[in-house]
């Protein structure tokens, strides 16, 4: 009788724990959470560098959270929702905060009409993350893992923040600043809500064998970002924004049957 007992106590222990919060995982999401809010405070106060070096603090902290709860077994309902919310400030309304103060508010000196313009573009983005968050939120747990449809969140807000830290680095000024914000931010907003597929790097083993190649090439990209950070950063983040769009022309120009995938990934 107890043996027949066991597999609804194990259900009941299971569904416990995927409610349970967990401290560790948690903690790394509270911390993302805490560079993507500084980055907003500091781009109001006008520390625009500062703004963008918390951006990729935040970036660190939440590619750690999900990789600890996996590998210490601490996943949980709340551990994903309260990401969610998370990656919606930093990687969602920071950006759109961030590079509206640096530039976008600007806009309003060419006329009322490029001010409307200036918020709307960055509204457009933040609503972007939104519909992205949502999108992967209803799809999770049943799409291939291996790509993402859509540029995500992190890479989207990089380009903005890469910008902006370029631009700061290098002193950007007057018109075609201004509008190279305003492009910058509506395409990674249009980016997120695309159906171009990004890979996701998951299917990479990090416990497996490479070759000496590319263990050369880790150390050499951190030295290429320790030399010019703004730079390099910026140029990461295009190209693997760019990824997506040439990968579907691509496809297209090899034919009808690859054109598109079965299974496509809808995640963040």
């Amino acid at each position: 009788m107890l043996h027949e007992r066991r597999p609804d106590r194990d259900k009941r222990i299971g569904a416990i724990r995927r409610r349970g919060i967990y401290l560790l995982p948690n903690l790394m999401t509270t911390a993302a959470l805490f560079a993507g809010f500084y980055s907003i405070v500091a781009a109001i106060d006008g520390n625009f560098v500062s703004a963008c070096i918390a951006h990729y603090i935040a970036m660190l902290f939440d590619g750690l959270d999900g990789r600890l709860a996996r590998l210490t077994n601490t996943e949980s309902d709340f551990g994903k929702e309260y990401d969610s919310l998370s990656d919606m400030v930093a990687f969602g309304l920071a950006p759109a905060i961030v590079v509206y103060q640096w530039g976008l508010e600007r806009l309003s000196d060419y006329g009322w009409m490029w001010g409307k313009l200036g918020w709307l573009a960055a509204f457009f983005y933040a609503a972007a993350a939104a519909m992205r968050l949502a999108r992967f939120n209803t799809y999770h747990g049943k799409i291939d893992k291996s790509i993402f449809q859509g540029l995500p969140s992190p890479p989207a807000a990089s380009l903005i923040i890469g910008m902006v830290w370029l631009g700061t680095d290098l002193g950007w000024a007057g018109a075609p600043a201004l509008v190279t914000a305003f492009l910058i931010t509506t395409i990674a907003g249009a980016l997120m809500v695309s159906r171009f597929s990004y890979s996701s790097f998951k299917e990479i083993n990090v416990g497996g064998r490479i070759s000496f190649t590319y263990s050369f090439a880790i150390p050499l990209t951190f030295i290429m970002i320790a030399v010019n950070p703004p730079l390099v950063l910026f140029v990461l983040a295009v190209a693997y924004a760019c990824s997506g769009p040439i990968a579907a022309v691509w496809r297209w120009q090899r034919g009808p049957s690859t054109t598109s995938q079965p299974g496509e990934s809808q995640e963040l």
